[in-house]
Order: C-alpha cells, then sequence, then structure tokens
C-alpha cells in the first residue's frame, strides 16, 4: 500500500481512498494512543479551567488591519492552565496557556490561542521551556501569525501581580486565583532588533511605551490585549474543551502554515483518543451573550 492511497480489489466497486500523509498519520495515531492510555488529552493532561475576561486594546499605533483588533472592547473567555507533560509537582513541565475567547467574530465565530512557557531569545521564544511558577516569564505561540500584513510570534507576558511564585499545579493555582486573578498582556511580535530602538522610541513620544513590550534579544512586542483570568470552572481536570487554533481562528488573525498538518493530525489523535471521543463544550460561565463595548 503506497503513502497516497489505498487500493481496493479489482471489481469490489470500492473508491479508493486517499491515506493520510506519512508523518500526519503517524503523529495522530501517536497522539490517539497517548489520549486513550491516558483518559485525558494526550498532552497538557491535567489543568485547570477558569472563567476570564479578554479585554482588546488600542495602543495608539494605529490599526492592525485586523477586524477584531481594531475595535476595542470586552469579551468573555475560557482559560485552561496546565502542565504539558505531566509531570510530578515538583519536577519543571511545560506550562500550557489555552484560551478561548467567545464570540470574537460573531456570535458562532469564537478565537483559540494556545501558548505555552517559553524562553526570550531568537531561538528559545520558539521552543518550550519548562518551569514551576507560571508567573515567572513568557507564553509563546511557538509558531508565527499572520496578522493583518504582518507575520509574527505571539505571546503572553504574565503581570507579576503578587510577591511569591505561583505553582504552575492546578491546586496551587486554584489558591492563588481565590486571591484575586492573574493577568497577563497578550503580545504580537512586531519589529526586529534593528528597528527595536525606533520603535521603543516612537511609542514613548506618543505616549503609549505600556503597550509595547521589549525583550533581550532586541525584539518588541505589541500589545493587543490583555487577559484576566479569574475563577475556576466546575470542569474535571482531566477534561478539556477542544481547542483547536486552526478551526477556531478570525478573519486577518490565523497560524500560519508551518507544522499546520502536523498540528492537526496532533488535535485529530488526541481527540479521538479521549474517553467518549468527545470534548467539552465552554461552559456557559464563559460565554455570555455578546462582547461589551467600553
Amino acid at each position: 500500500m503506497s503513502d497516497r492511497s489505498r487500493t481496493a480489489p479489482s471489481g469490489s466497486g470500492v473508491t479508493p481512498q486517499p491515506a493520510r500523509a506519512w508523518p500526519a498519520g503517524a503523529v495522530e495515531a501517536a497522539f490517539r494512543l497517548l489520549a486513550r492510555l491516558r483518559r485525558a488529552p494526550a498532552l497538557h493532561p491535567v489543568g485547570l479551567t477558569c472563567s476570564a475576561e479578554l479585554e482588546v486594546v488600542d495602543d495608539g499605533r494605529g490599526p492592525w488591519g485586523v477586524p477584531w483588533l481594531d475595535a476595542p472592547g470586552r469579551y468573555a473567555a475560557t482559560v485552561r492552565l496546565s502542565r504539558a507533560a505531566g509531570l510530578p509537582r515538583r519536577w519543571p513541565d511545560g506550562l500550557g496557556l489555552a484560551v478561548r475567547v467567545a464570540r470574537a467574530d460573531g456570535p458562532d465565530r469564537a478565537l483559540d490561542l494556545l501558548l505555552t512557557s517559553s524562553g526570550r531569545g531568537r531561538i528559545t521564544r520558539r521552543l518550550p521551556l519548562p518551569r514551576t511558577d507560571a508567573l515567572a516569564g513568557p507564553y509563546s505561540s511557538m509558531i508565527s501569525y499572520r496578522i493583518g500584513g504582518r507575520r509574527g510570534l505571539l505571546a503572553a507576558f504574565p503581570r507579576r501581580t503578587r510577591p511569591g511564585p505561583v505553582h504552575g499545579d492546578p491546586a496551587d493555582l486554584a489558591g492563588a486565583l481565590a486571591a484575586g486573578p492573574l493577568v497577563l498582556d497578550l503580545c504580537a511580535e512586531t519589529a526586529a532588533a534593528a528597528g527595536a530602538a525606533e520603535a521603543a522610541g516612537a511609542a514613548e513620544a506618543a505616549g503609549t511605551a505600556g503597550r509595547l513590550r521589549r525583550t533581550a534579544d532586541g525584539r518588541t512586542w505589541r500589545v493587543f490585549a490583555v487577559l484576566m483570568v479569574g475563577a475556576p470552572l466546575p470542569v474535571p481536570q482531566r477534561e478539556s474543551l477542544d481547542f483547536d487554533i486552526y478551526e477556531h481562528s478570525v478573519p486577518g488573525f490565523a497560524p500560519g502554515r508551518a507544522l499546520a498538518a502536523t498540528r492537526r493530525a496532533a488535535y485529530r489523535g488526541s481527540r479521538a483518543g479521549r474517553k467518549g471521543g468527545r470534548g467539552l463544550r465552554a461552559p456557559s460561565q464563559g460565554v455570555p451573550g455578546r462582547p461589551h463595548r467600553p
């Protein structure tokens, strides 16, 4: 049997069906098996699902060319905070931040974002970085997004709203959230090192420097939204919404094609392997009727 098609016996009346390309098919099978064994998502098997609010902000630096970002407003959201490999609590793990923005592009169009703890450098911001403290550093989309006419990574930078570390274990996160929300700035990569100083200077002159972040390698990050993670929802830790950045995107704001086939296969396999083969719908607490315009 070839990698491109499955053949049927001559005269069987069965139309040959295309087979999945080898890498994607192998990934899908592996994720299906792992999810079945875990009776949970293949990766990020245990997490804390929370209500949240996402506020799209106007940073004063001009339009994005994306309808969703060019109309500031507040949106109900659902967030899942998780540990990627499900390692014992005392070990560092990749920390996950999954966000579903309700009605980002109308009543039936949600937006999903999937980010993982990462470094800040040119290479490390595209790689998962295990850690224990959920507020110790940025979270990255790992892959570039098409944002209007530009391409760049997405990142979430936690605000240090409390003095001590916040462990990424679900039980510790629930305790931290009892004392108040976690706040993160959602950003898009906008400038290379060569233009970083000019961009930062322009932002300072315009009084919008607070909406522009700069990392050690000279990259600048433009803040497009503020995410406030609130109270935990009554969702079992081994359950997850069917987050999918390809199925749930909005015009002008979508992931690029890099690794798309592989990631789609991983999502399919994980969903198929989970107990019952079904994910959860977004809890009603996290998706009220419509965005609120200020």
